[in-house]
Protein backbone atom coordinates (compact mmCIF):
# COMPACT_ATOMS: atom_id res chain seq x y z
CA UNK A 1 0.00 0.00 0.00
CA UNK A 2 1.01 3.22 -0.85
CA UNK A 3 1.34 6.43 1.94
CA UNK A 4 -1.33 8.07 -0.02
CA UNK A 5 -4.10 4.87 -0.16
CA UNK A 6 -7.43 5.17 1.55
CA UNK A 7 -7.05 2.53 3.54
CA UNK A 8 -3.92 4.38 5.75
CA UNK A 9 -4.67 6.76 8.08
CA UNK A 10 -2.38 9.93 8.90
CA UNK A 11 -2.01 11.48 12.38
CA UNK A 12 -1.56 14.88 12.90
CA UNK A 13 -0.04 16.69 15.26
CA UNK A 14 -1.46 19.85 16.90
CA UNK A 15 0.90 20.12 19.83
CA UNK A 16 1.93 23.25 18.51
CA UNK A 17 -1.32 24.47 17.91
CA UNK A 18 -2.27 23.80 21.27
CA UNK A 19 0.68 25.48 22.82
CA UNK A 20 -0.31 28.47 20.97
CA UNK A 21 -3.71 28.70 21.59
CA UNK A 22 -3.16 27.80 25.21
CA UNK A 23 0.08 30.49 25.81
CA UNK A 24 -3.08 33.06 23.77
CA UNK A 25 -5.74 31.99 26.23
CA UNK A 26 -3.63 32.67 29.65
CA UNK A 27 -2.13 35.46 28.35
CA UNK A 28 -6.08 37.17 27.54
CA UNK A 29 -7.07 35.75 30.96
CA UNK A 30 -4.35 37.38 32.92
CA UNK A 31 -5.27 40.63 31.21
CA UNK A 32 -8.70 40.61 31.83
CA UNK A 33 -7.77 39.70 35.81
CA UNK A 34 -5.55 42.88 35.62
CA UNK A 35 -8.18 44.98 34.83
CA UNK A 36 -10.83 43.71 36.86
CA UNK A 37 -8.63 44.45 39.61
CA UNK A 38 -8.60 48.21 38.52
CA UNK A 39 -4.84 48.16 37.01
CA UNK A 40 -4.29 50.23 33.73
CA UNK A 41 -3.04 47.55 30.54
CA UNK A 42 -1.98 49.57 27.92
CA UNK A 43 -2.95 47.95 23.98
CA UNK A 44 0.24 46.02 23.09
CA UNK A 45 -0.59 47.23 19.44
CA UNK A 46 -1.07 51.02 20.09
CA UNK A 47 -0.78 51.69 23.68
CA UNK A 48 -3.77 53.39 24.29
CA UNK A 49 -5.54 52.35 27.82
CA UNK A 50 -7.55 49.24 27.25
CA UNK A 51 -11.21 49.70 29.02
CA UNK A 52 -13.31 46.74 30.18
CA UNK A 53 -16.90 47.15 29.51
CA UNK A 54 -18.93 45.44 31.51
CA UNK A 55 -23.06 45.09 32.12
CA UNK A 56 -24.79 47.25 34.47
CA UNK A 57 -28.44 47.07 36.40
CA UNK A 58 -29.56 50.04 34.00
CA UNK A 59 -27.66 48.56 30.84
CA UNK A 60 -27.72 44.91 30.61
CA UNK A 61 -27.04 44.65 26.85
CA UNK A 62 -24.79 45.35 24.25
CA UNK A 63 -21.07 44.47 23.57
CA UNK A 64 -19.03 43.48 26.63
CA UNK A 65 -15.37 43.15 26.90
CA UNK A 66 -11.91 44.43 26.40
CA UNK A 67 -11.07 46.87 23.75
CA UNK A 68 -8.88 49.63 22.89
CA UNK A 69 -10.45 53.42 21.45
CA UNK A 70 -8.82 52.39 18.23
CA UNK A 71 -10.12 48.69 17.72
CA UNK A 72 -6.61 47.37 17.99
CA UNK A 73 -7.53 45.01 20.92
CA UNK A 74 -11.28 43.58 20.86
CA UNK A 75 -11.75 40.83 23.24
CA UNK A 76 -15.74 40.33 23.33
CA UNK A 77 -16.96 38.34 26.74
CA UNK A 78 -20.00 37.03 27.30
CA UNK A 79 -21.14 38.25 30.58
CA UNK A 80 -24.80 39.14 32.54
CA UNK A 81 -25.74 41.04 35.98
CA UNK A 82 -26.13 38.45 38.75
CA UNK A 83 -28.83 40.08 41.16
Amino acid sequence: MSETSPGKTQKLDFSAINKTTAKSFNAQKNLIKRLFKGNTVLCETCKQPLKLIVPTDKQQTGKYGVFCKKGCTDIELELEVVL
